[in-house]
Parts: structure tokens; C-alpha cells; sequence
């Protein structure tokens, strides 16, 4: 198996489409003329995109089939983002040869949900004491790396984003469950709260959901 760089000779997908309903993915696509076969590679979208994958992650999928299927049909198993590539495939001397599309055209990236991530504050202060303990709770559906989150500090008030205070990080990572952190002092007059600490990035994978 070879693969081809896309010129203006070269059979390419095109209108490529995808949908989403409960755990199954449907992706359709304009097949090239004389085109019988495609290979299609599944990916997670946040991870280093292979532009030319292996052929035992690669997986044949013909013309007929996806006439009869009215698309291609995939299992969503678990929470992330997906990339699926289909590459055209076109038969040059007996070899299979995939085509490559630098414009990204034979690709589609969908969200399969967003894992869940509840936790809880709770603020414990003595009466004669100048600093609170605060004890933070985090339960997550999936392994959650510890950049993901981050806390904020403000004196007077709860901050309202994650500019609004100053940060602190998470030095370990939270397993699957209740995550039951070590107890924080601060001063009496100082508030925590959690925030993704890229919340365009992190937010189209998790839910983040006080208790």
C-alpha cells in the first residue's frame, strides 16, 4: 500500500458529513468517479494527527457497502473528540494507492460528549483563628489530568473567572470517581473557586459542575 499526494488528476472525497445520534456516528461522502474502495482511519482528534496512518489502523470499506448502509456507521465508545480520514483509494499496477488531500477536505472531526467533572468547596473557620480550611472535593466520570483544572484564590469575593484571582495548579491528576484533595488554609476573607485552566480547549471535553 502507497500513498499519493491529490493533484488535480486524482480522484478526491468531497462533501464529506457527519451526525451523531446516542453512541452511533453516521459519515457520508461524495465518491470520485471510479472510485470502488476507501480506507478509513479513526483517530483522537487531540492527539498528533498521522497524515499518512499505518495500514493495520486503516480499514477497507467499499463502495457497495456504504450504498447498502446508506453511509458509514461507527460505535462512539467513550468521551473525547474524533477524527475520521477517508482516504480514496485508486489501484496503479496491482498496488493500492491512498490519496492524500493537504486541504484536510477527506476529514471530519466530532465531538462524542463531554465526560462529567462535579466537585464541591466547603469552607470550615474558629472563631479565633485568621485562617479557614477548605476542603475540595472532585468526582469525575474519566481520568482527568491534573492541567486540565486549576484554582483560583480572591480576597473578598468568589472570582468569577479564571483571571479574576490568582491561580493555583493541581499537582496530581484525578482518577475516575470521588477525589477527596488535601485540606487548604487560607484567610478568612479569601474565597476558592475551580476553572479549566484553558476553558476554550478543555470545555469541549468536559462539563465542569459545582455541587
Amino acid at each position: 500500500m502507497q500513498y499519493i499526494q491529490a493533484d488535480t488528476a486524482t480522484p478526491v472525497i468531497k462533501g464529506i458529513t457527519h451526525s451523531v445520534d446516542n453512541d452511533r456516528s453516521t459519515i457520508r461522502w461524495l465518491w470520485p468517479e471510479g472510485v470502488q474502495v476507501v480506507y478509513i482511519h479513526k483517530a483522537n482528534a487531540d492527539e498528533q494527527l498521522q497524515l499518512q496512518p499505518v495500514p493495520a489502523s486503516l480499514k477497507l470499506y467499499t463502495k457497495d457497502e456504504y450504498k447498502a448502509n446508506n453511509g458509514y456507521y461507527d460505535r462512539i465508545e467513550g468521551f473525547g473528540r474524533i477524527v475520521y480520514t477517508i482516504f480514496a483509494c485508486v489501484m496503479t499496477g496491482g498496488t493500492a494507492q491512498l490519496v492524500l488531500q493537504a486541504d484536510g477536505s477527506n476529514r471530519v472531526v466530532m465531538s462524542t460528549g463531554k465526560a462529567k467533572i462535579y466537585f464541591s468547596i466547603r469552607q470550615k473557620s474558629t472563631l479565633f483563628k485568621k485562617l479557614k480550611s477548605v476542603h475540595i472535593q472532585v468526582t469525575a466520570e474519566v481520568p482527568i489530568a491534573k492541567e486540565v483544572l486549576c484554582y483560583v484564590k480572591k480576597q473578598g469575593a468568589y472570582p468569577a473567572n479564571k483571571e479574576d484571582g490568582t491561580v493555583y495548579p493541581f499537582v496530581a491528576p484525578f482518577a475516575p470517581g470521588k477525589n477527596v484533595l488535601p485540606i487548604i488554609e487560607i484567610g478568612k476573607d479569601d474565597y476558592i473557586r475551580l476553572f479549566f485552566t484553558d476553558g476554550r480547549l478543555y470545555g469541549q471535553l468536559y462539563e465542569l459542575i459545582p455541587e
